[in-house]
């Protein structure tokens, strides 16, 4: 996997100003598949709530599918556009203590529309149980969203001279950024 690694903390604008940084090129699904497979490694994923950003198609799910099946998740993975949220288990995740469950929810708040529905759908609930939370189109539920560890931003690569057509449609940029210990612990096993 091509990474253009950043190690210090690269200054920013907003909320997230200062906060530490990794940044990386998918050039294939393989590339997705190994960062998903580094998160997946590092026991602070476990707790962890992660947005993810980028325009449809940017391969946020492909993502999320990689992740899940890295932390042990069997059977069908399917996108929670329609429904929301799409809850996931896993008893074999290699850093979960004998017997006990990893508890995984998927969100993607791309239809939604009125923030009551985080009342009534339990939203505050699942967020405040123990499990990762994996969160697309965060901006959309932002002003209910309780911390979050961990930004990552998905964006197609501009096209250049020397990339051949058939990994235009695949290579990606990403952005990792870290907000809390855990998010940090995360970015040291993107970094490792």
């Amino acid at each position: 996997m091509k990474t253009g690694l950043h190690v210090a903390p690269i200054v920013g604008t907003g909320a997230d100003a200062g906060a530490p940084r990794w940044h990386g090129h998918w050039a294939h699904e393989d590339d997705t598949r190994a960062f998903a497979l580094r998160l997946a490694e590092c026991p602070a994923i476990a707790h962890a709530t992660l947005t993810l950003h980028g325009d449809l198609g940017a391969g946020k799910t492909t993502f999320v599918r990689h992740l899940l099946r890295a932390l042990g998740v069997s059977g069908r993975i399917k996108s929670p556009t329609y429904a929301v949220v799409e809850p996931h288990s896993s008893t074999s995740c290699a850093f979960m203590p004998d017997g006990e469950v990893l508890h995984i929810w998927h969100f993607d708040f791309y239809r939604f529309s009125d923030p009551r529905e985080w009342e009534d759908a339990g939203f505050r609930e699942l967020f405040a149980s123990p499990g990762l939370k994996l969160v697309e189109w965060p901006e959309r539920a932002a002003d209910t969203l309780p911390s979050v560890d961990a930004d990552i931003h998905i964006e197609p690569e501009p096209m250049s001279p020397d990339t051949r057509a058939d990994d235009a449609d695949d290579a990606r940029r990403v952005t990792f950024t870290a907000f809390t210990p855990a998010g940090r612990h995360l970015l040291a096993a993107l970094q490792a």
